[in-house]
């Protein structure tokens, strides 16, 4: 395409969210680009196995899935660059995005970037990845089935993985750094009462031991700094997530946590800008939900390229 090409939409990011979007897109007949950093997938392509996306009796591989995904948008006509977008001018007409393979301008733009867990920053905690460490237990918590599981955290996710956790393993030990737990009150009656959940408080995680797999962590009083050695067959990481939306930040309505403010029209505070998947405000982040926008958002793109609002 030419540098003054227009596209009828721009999708910044290749997940599940954006590689749906842009299959709903170009079967719509809508001139359709998607803008990937790294490779298809996003988080979802960072799963061994996903046992919870319809279709798949017998699980399937979250890179795996990744691929299916773009080369169905891209047997359609769908457009992929591979480059990383350096700035947004999403008041433009057409808007415009600045990347390191240059300058792209669409008459709609479809955020699909995502948000990312929170790490410890632990050493050797990426290399676990799959191996002992998982940051969803709606995604991994099956894999720890009658095994001993430790979650870190104290706020509402935490504790909704530990009660996840806690139907399909055999010990849910809920490490926080404080001594009550941040979680709303909904949470603390369901998890005081069951019998396989114990809670390590005023703890922090400290290390993490291993051999090719997690073994246990390292945790360390808060209060005294003391340290002890806690085995377990896994450690969900529950801290929080990191939404993707440094380059809206200024342009679009951001909500507390950081997420775009849209809601099940996709729509943010931008008429022509709209937020897919795990980087919009939702109460649910999962592959089969950030699909599911993908198709309202091009719904609404319909309407707003055909003269709506």
């Amino acid at each position: 395409m030419s540098k003054t090409h227009v596209y009828d939409m721009i999708v910044v990011g290749g997940g599940p969210a954006g590689y749906t979007t842009a299959l709903y897109a170009v079967r719509a007949g809508l001139d359709t680009l998607v803008l990937e950093k790294l490779s298809a997938g996003g988080q979802m392509a960072l799963t061994q196995e996903i046992d919870n996306y319809p279709g798949f009796e017998d699980g399937v591989n979250g890179f795996d899935l990744a691929e299916k995904m773009q080369r169905q948008a891209e047997r359609f006509g769908a457009n992929t660059v591979y480059a990383e977008v350096e700035r947004l001018d999403l008041s433009a007409a057409p808007k415009e995005l600045t990347t390191s393979e240059g300058i792209f301008r669409a008459r709609v733009v479809v955020l699909a970037t995502g948000a990312n867990p929170r790490e410890l920053g632990l050493a050797d905690e990426a290399a676990l990845v799959g191996r002992g460490v998982a940051y969803c237990a709606a995604c991994d918590g099956m894999f720890y089935k009658g095994k001993t599981v430790a979650v870190v955290g104290g706020g509402n996710s935490a504790a909704e993985d530990a009660l996840l956790l806690s139907r399909v393993a055999k010990k849910v030990i809920l490490i926080h750094r404080r001594d009550t737990l941040r979680a709303t009150k909904v949470y603390h009656d369901p998890l005081m009462r069951a019998q396989n959940v114990e809670f390590r408080w005023n703890s922090a995680v400290d290390g993490l031991l291993h051999g090719d797999k997690l073994t246990g962590v390292r945790l360390r009083d808060v209060r005294t700094g003391e340290t002890t050695e806690l085995s377990c067959d896994g450690l969900f990481v529950s801290i929080g997530r990191k939404p993707a939306t440094e380059l809206v930040k200024g342009q679009l309505a951001l909500d507390d946590g950081g997420y775009i403010l849209a809601d099940e029209t996709t729509k943010t505070s931008l008429p022509g800008v709209f937020a897919v998947g795990d980087v919009r405000t939702k109460p649910l982040r999962q592959v089969v939900t950030a699909v599911a926008d993908g198709a309202v958002a091009v719904q609404m793109a319909e309407e707003y390229l055909a003269g709506g609002d």
